[in-house]
């Protein structure tokens, strides 16, 4: 099974175009739980253009009474991020190598580069009992050096997928995700995704992975929503996991 995390981002970017508090993102949460939702995604970063830290600590709070929901904090550990983690203890923080002003994040960690400054921090997180996912891109050469420093997960950046998806070079991109989910099953580490995945393309993704345990939904989830609905959105990328996707 693949759990279902929504990310709330956009919906909290909605809210700041006008200073009337809505859409209410903790309502938001509450909605896409009651539709099925496994999980509740958030990247605050420092800018606060979308996901403030008061939400951050409104949300962790409101999921108190959901124990069976995840809570999972995206983020750059080298930013305003750690302290997140230490207050509110989310099941999973997913470390993001963003830097300040990015649209969107767009790149994985070069853990040969990065590894020993991630270390220490993964391993505080652990201590805080917190699971550790490493956004990563689909490459399987430093998929034993993540589970070395002490990540429990990485999560695939889809974008480049999602480009592929459709045109002639998906077949070749997918296999370069599959690959990298092979080293990393190898490696001993669970496998999240995220990025531009929609229900068109989500499927395949799945149906070439050894596994997929997880996949975080934003932006397509709230374009979706403009025509189903929060609720009709959730339940359309739930049915779109549970299907048995066509060969690519």
């Amino acid at each position: 099974m693949t759990n279902l995390s929504i990310n709330l981002n956009k919906i909290a970017l909605l809210r700041n175009q006008r200073h009337v508090g809505y859409p209410n993102v903790v309502e938001a949460a509450e909605t896409v739980i009651q539709a099925g939702a496994h999980g509740i995604t958030i990247h605050p970063r420092p800018d606060e253009r979308h996901i403030r830290g008061t939400d951050v600590y409104e949300l962790s709070a409101f999921l108190k009474d959901y124990p069976e929901v995840e809570f999972n904090i995206e983020g750059n550990p080298f930013e305003n991020f750690m302290k997140f983690c230490e207050d509110t203890r989310p099941h999973q923080a997913t470390l993001v190598p963003d830097l300040p002003g990015v649209p969107t994040s767009d790149t994985g960690w070069d853990v040969e580069a990065e590894g020993e400054r991630l270390r220490p921090l993964i391993a505080q997180l652990h201590d805080w009992g917190c699971r550790v996912s490493l956004f990563m891109n689909p490459d399987p050469e430093p998929m034993a050096k993540v589970a070395e420093i002490g990540a429990d997960r990485i999560e695939l950046y889809t974008g480049p997928w999602a480009d592929a998806f459709g045109s002639p070079a998906q077949a070749e991109v997918l296999e370069q995700y599959a690959a990298a989910a092979r080293a990393a099953v190898d490696a001993g580490l669970l496998i999240n995704a995220g990025h531009d995945l929609t229900t068109e393309n989500i499927g395949v993704l799945k149906a070439a992975l050894p596994r997929l345990d997880e996949v975080s939904i934003g932006h397509a989830f709230t374009a979706d929503a403009l025509w189903l609905g929060m609720a009709g959105s959730v339940k359309g990328f739930l049915s779109a996991l549970a299907e048995e996707s066509l060969a690519a």
